[in-house]
């Protein structure tokens, strides 16, 4: 019963093996000596002034969830474009009520004021 799920099985095996032992192998191989220079945070070349690491506010991440929302709705929404006649009105209707959801969420999110630049 899962004989045509063997290759697929062997597949995943062969890359899962594969990826462990390229990452073992480079920790092993590798250079270990560490200096100041690459200890240095790199950016564009121009040392930093100041903290290094600075807390990043929140809203970017909730801008960043959002996108992701939204980028996720793309992707569903290309597909059954793609076959929407043969879905006919069933497939309107529950396109219809998820981008109603969305939307419902947009609305909320704008109200709750997570879409404020300050």
């Amino acid at each position: 019963m899962l004989r045509p799920y063997f290759a697929i099985m062997f597949l995943m095996l062969i890359s899962i093996l594969f990826a462990v032992v390229t990452v073992a192998l480079s920790h092993l191989l590798g250079p270990k000596k560490t200096t100041k220079v690459k200890s240095d945070p790199y950016e564009c070349g121009v040392t930093t002034i100041g903290p290094t690491w600075e807390r990043i506010p929140i809203k970017f991440y909730i801008i960043a969830m959002l996108f992701l929302v939204f980028d996720v709705e793309a992707v569903f929404i290309y597909p059954w474009a793609v076959i929407f006649k043969r879905l006919s009105l069933f497939g309107f209707i529950e396109m219809m009520i998820f981008i109603i959801v969305l939307f419902l969420g947009l609305i909320y999110v704008w109200k709750k004021g997570a879409l404020k630049w300050e």
